[in-house]
């Protein structure tokens, strides 16, 4: 199987969630028409795999923004095209201990339940296809532990108001298994907050960075 987008063929196990960032302008409405803009903004040559940079714009059907979001994909074996390597940006944490730590336990099926969300890749539930992609057995979605990250802070940092959001983004370092507890640690740094998600269990194996939550 292959993720296709206009011009560009990426073989599907080959492929894996960067990063994600969202960006909130104001209350979003609880039901509506929106419509999706997506446009592919950088290619990054990193040798022997590409970072392939897009962004979306959400807007109502007056033209009002109702939030954009921009995500990278790595796409081992694509590189070594010649182009230029990007830049390397990174969160820096305080060095202090983390002024908040939340412990998130995740379902032995949570894999298996955020497929009804639509995303059907087999590495997240087929073991075969995991294991020919260098995986022991089936990882969780990144985006899953994205938003089960905000969560954790929105409820823990924000009172669970999730109007309170204005940004939130985060680099994917590693994975996670369905089954395991992850470790949602941050620090409060002027008006925002940053952070970073390990796995206990793995000798606190780091699986998001630059984790970023800008409240409103």
């Amino acid at each position: 199987p292959e993720v296709k987008f206009p011009g560009i063929d990426i073989e599907l196990g080959k492929v894996l969630h960067a990063s994600e960032a969202v960006t909130v302008p104001g209350p979003l409405p609880p039901s509506g028409t929106a419509r999706s803009v997506q446009r592919f903004t950088e290619i990054w040559d990193k040798g022997k795999a590409a970072v392939i940079v897009s962004e979306s714009t959400v807007t109502d059907p007056h033209g009002k923004v109702l939030w954009t979001t921009k995500r990278s994909i790595f796409a081992r074996g694509e590189g070594g095209f010649g182009g230029e390597r990007g830049p390397s940006t990174s969160v820096a944490a305080p060095d202090r201990a983390p002024d908040y730590e939340i412990d998130v336990p995740v379902l032995p099926q949570q894999a298996l339940l955020y497929r009804l969300c639509g995303d059907r890749n087999p590495l997240h539930s087929d073991p075969g296809f995991a294991a020919a992609a260098g995986f022991d057995r089936p990882i969780l979605h990144g985006l899953c532990t994205y938003g089960m990250t905000c969560k954790a802070l929105v409820d823990t940092l924000l009172d669970a108001d999730v109007t309170r959001v204005g940004g939130y983004g985060a680099r994917f370092a590693g994975v996670v298994f369905p089954g395991e507890t992850i470790r949602v640690s941050a620090w409060k740094d002027g008006d925002r907050y940053i952070g970073v998600v390990t796995a206990p269990s793995r000798d606190d194996a780091v699986v998001l960075s630059d984790v970023e939550l800008t409240p409103v």
